[in-house]
């Protein structure tokens, strides 16, 4: 049976408004955003030219990749300007006990 688990990314109280955060998670990466007063967590590989989202520019709640300027929206993970078409995962993120954490698939177990 598959199912959600949720990974710790940290104290919810630790992430500055308009914060961009790298993280790594059963080997997958992820950028955690906070706008709003919302986290969000999407892919943190561009899905054209594979450089690291969190290194981009944040504008609401659109990143935007450093090497060719493609655009995502961090609230569902959607490519929302070229060069980029390919959308990235959007996890789910919840405050548990003061802390974020991030939503994964779990694989199936027998």
């Amino acid at each position: 049976m598959s199912g959600l688990s949720f990974h710790p990314a940290g104290p919810a109280d630790g992430f500055a408004e308009g914060s961009i955060t790298h993280l790594e998670i059963e080997g997958r990466e992820i950028g955690l955003y906070l706008v709003g007063g919302t986290f969000y967590a999407i892919g943190d590989i561009c899905t054209h030219m594979r450089a690291r989202l969190s290194d981009g520019y944040l504008t609401g709640t659109v990143i935007e990749c450093p090497l060719h300027f493609g655009r995502f929206d961090i609230t569902t993970g959607k490519a929302v300007s070229a060069p980029c078409k390919a959308d990235v995962a959007a996890y789910p993120v919840r405050i548990a006990n003061g802390m974020v954490e991030v939503g994964l698939d779990s694989p199936e177990t027998a």
